[in-house]
């Protein structure tokens, strides 16, 4: 999996712009909870009021206060604050915003001051002051923290009886007071603040107003940005998955391309299909959904945790437990499904193994009737892959509840316990409803987590697959210093002593070949079937490699000059004749692209190819289907050779490409083919002695050896393997 993902190198930048922007919208997305507290606890309860030390209190309210102060904090106070008097210069100013002014001197805090620390004296004079009158007036049910069961002029009343109370049991109220929580202490010193508002006519009402949307607006401003970076985060994700896919599956297409046979019967190619398509799609939507949930989710549910504690660490045990109950949830579909994941992907080569053979050999099925028999193996092989689908879906559907569940379970224990807390002044209604929200967030990123544990195992089985493809140790491989061809031999193929022996095999197939074809001559072989001709033939441009002895081809083993140089020099016709979906002139240029056209009609009347392609409407422009579906057989090789003859190489080897012809285009192709290629070697491997019986040297081979080597009439007399084979095919007239 490590080479699969060293692919995301040259996307580095986009990957690091992706986790700040998740990181972004992380700290949007965790803030959104704090500012609905707020909307609740500030907006609603407090009247939109924040601090506890008022802009402005008018004199009794001042004088109320700084009886339950310290002589220090009273002078910090009294410098902190400033009388307003009607010669004050900025009288009318102020007269506008607190029109009791008009009335009563008050007092207005200044610019320059510590707002923290008056807010701690405020707030404890004035739970203080709560403390002495819910002791004085025994009144057990009164809520002080609610302003409308508070009037202030009742309190002003008392001014006078609490100057005589004594400054030891006001230092004992205040010490009291200052170690009481500070929830309680946020929530009486706006209510307080309120009421003097009131008092100098303020409009507490436009305040809680402006406040509240304020606040709201905050809330839509990081709504828009979580949408934006979700968004910039969803195509950046996209672009780097698609921009992934296409580099891997070009790097395993290269890869493939060159593979010999050995490799190519190693996986086969519907497995090949299934790890270029499906499992690189699989590892692609891992790295599209993995972007934003495994750096995302890891980022929320810490956030979330710490943010959850700020408002309460008295129910940190309730994220603990859902945490513990989704972690065991996980671990245990994750043992239950990975198996299944490891065999879904064999299932899927499966089927496109089943499907592919049954496409390419349609014809047969249909010819022996068997449709039923290849109906029911198809079925048996989708029903395994459906069942193992239907299993891992199972899972899913089964998870989803299963976390609906906790997540209710969890809200209804934090709605629970909250409203204790609440009840007892613990904690404010927007912390609860915050607290709820950072659960949720936290169940929602394990949630996430839980994905990629049901994504991951697929996706790195899919990896290790399509590593197992770029990790492949080719056989066949270009030389590290590569030789040039001889320009003196050109066109000359030698084999000195080959031997050869396919891969896991316990014998060779062919034993101590030698011989030299020269260019300008024809070298025909012809053998019982099994005999090596093929094998033979394939040993030329490499698609195998001797393990023994060497072939030459213009003077140098081809092993020492690199592949792309060798078959360069080779026109190969394989014996079934292979054409590429396009029309008649790109398959017939497919190895020489710059051909002419004149070249192009030069092949085709010598390979016989012309008067069926004049007599199409589009001529060579004519479509071709894949795998040249859509002409005969004849066709399709006379086409196949034509495509050879237009690149005009040293040596041409025909395998066994004229089976298809009848014996009169055979005649009048070789007759064309002889003077086209005088200049060339020509190597052809035939079943019919009419094929190869004039050519310059024919190879008679049995068993993977030479048993004969000559012209045809030579070979009628000295060779009996050749005799017999031109006795079966050719009448008592014809071999005298």
């Amino acid at each position: 999996m490590k080479k699969v993902l060293s692919y995301l190198k040259p996307y580095w930048k986009q990957l690091v712009l992706v986790v700040i922007l998740l990181f972004v919208q992380a700290i949007c997305d965790l803030s959104l909870p704090n500012y609905m507290s707020d909307i609740i606890n500030v907006g609603l309860q407090q009247g939109g009021i924040t601090e506890s030390a008022p802009k402005a209190i008018d004199q009794k309210g001042y004088e109320l206060l700084t009886i339950f102060m310290t002589e220090e904090d009273r002078q910090t106070v009294a410098d902190s604050y400033e009388l307003i008097t009607k010669d004050h210069e900025a009288y009318t100013n102020y007269l506008e915003d607190y029109p009791k002014l008009e009335e009563e001197d008050i007092y207005v805090l200044k610019s320059d001051h510590d707002k923290e620390e008056l807010n701690t004296i405020f707030s404890t004079a004035m739970m203080s002051f709560t403390s002495l009158s819910e002791e004085m007036m025994q009144s057990e049910n009164a809520d002080v923290t609610d302003g409308s069961s508070i009037h202030i002029e009742a309190i002003y009343e008392m001014i006078p009886m609490l100057q005589t109370i004594p400054q030891e049991k006001i230092e004992a109220l205040i010490e009291e007071s200052s170690s009481s929580t500070s929830s309680l202490a946020s929530q009486v010193g706006p209510v307080f603040v309120k009421m003097f508002y009131q008092e100098l006519g303020v409009d507490t009402d436009q305040i809680q107003q402006n406040y509240i949307i304020l606040t709201g607006a905050k809330m839509l401003g990081l709504a828009l940005i979580i949408a934006l970076t979700a968004v910039l985060v969803g195509f950046l994700a996209s672009r780097i998955g698609t921009g992934f896919a296409r580099d891997l599956r070009r790097s395993v297409f290269e890869k493939v391309e060159d593979f010999s046979n050995v490799e190519m019967k190693q996986y086969g190619p519907a497995s090949l299909i299934t790890r270029t398509t499906n499992d690189i799609t699989q590892v692609q939507m891992l790295i599209v959904m993995g972007l934003r949930m495994i750096c995302y989710a890891p980022i929320m549910g810490i956030g979330g945790i710490f943010m959850a504690l700020a408002k309460s660490t008295s129910m940190s045990w309730i994220i603990a437990l859902a945490v513990i109950v989704l972690i065991c949830l996980i671990m245990v579909i994750f043992a239950i499904a990975m198996p299944k994941f490891n065999k879904m992907q064999k299932l899927i080569d499966r089927l496109n193994l089943v499907a592919r053979e049954n496409l390419n050999g349609i014809l047969v099925i249909r010819a022996f009737g068997t449709q039923k028999f290849e109906e029911n193996r198809f079925d048996e092989a989708n029903k395994n892959l459906s069942k193992t689908n239907l299993f891992i879906n199972r899972i899913m559907t089964f998870m989803m509840p299963a976390m609906n569940l906790i997540m209710n379970g969890v809200v209804l224990l934090i709605v629970w316990v909250g409203a204790h807390q609440i009840e007892s002044s613990g904690m404010q209604v927007g912390d609860m409803m915050a607290f709820m929200q950072y659960a949720m967030q936290i169940i929602m990123s394990f949630l996430m987590i839980a994905v990629m544990f049901i994504m991951v195992p697929r996706a790195s089985v899919s990896g290790r697959r399509i590593e197992e493809v770029l990790e492949t140790k080719l056989v066949i491989t270009d030389p590290t210093d590569p030789k040039k061809f001889d320009s003196k031999k050109k066109g000359y193929v030698e084999f000195q002593n080959v031997n050869f022996r396919y891969a896991d095999a316990e014998e060779d197939v062919l034993h101590h070949i030698s011989f030299v074809a020269e260019p300008g001559k024809t070298t025909a072989f012809i053998g019982s079937t099994g005999s090596g001709k093929s094998t033979l033939i394939n040993l030329i441009p490499r698609f195998f490699d001797v393990t023994g002895g060497k072939v030459l081809v213009n003077g140098v083993d081809v092993r020492d000059v690199t592949m792309h140089d060798l078959r360069e020099v080779i026109g190969y016709i394989p014996q079934k004749g292979v054409l590429l979906s396009g029309t008649i002139d790109s398959n017939l240029r497919y190895g020489r692209p710059e051909a002419t056209k004149k070249e192009i009609k030069k092949a085709a009347e010598v390979a016989q190819a012309t008067e069926f392609i004049e007599s199409k409407e589009k001529k060579y422009d004519s479509e071709i289907a894949q795998g040249g579906t859509n002409v005969s057989g004849g066709q399709r090789q006379r086409l196949s050779i034509a495509r050879a003859l237009v690149k005009k190489p040293d040596v041409y080897i025909f395998d066994d490409s004229f089976s298809a012809l009848d014996f009169k285009t055979d005649a009048t192709l070789r007759a064309a083919l002889k003077d086209y290629t005088k200049n060339s070697t020509v190597l052809i491997v035939a079943q019919r002695i009419s094929t190869i019986m004039n050519a310059d040297q024919i190879i008679v081979l049995d068993r993977g050896e030479i048993v004969g080597k000559g012209t045809h009439e030579e070979l009628l007399k000295n060779c009996p393997t050749y005799y017999e084979i031109a006795s079966s095919q050719l009448s008592k007239e014809e071999l005298m």
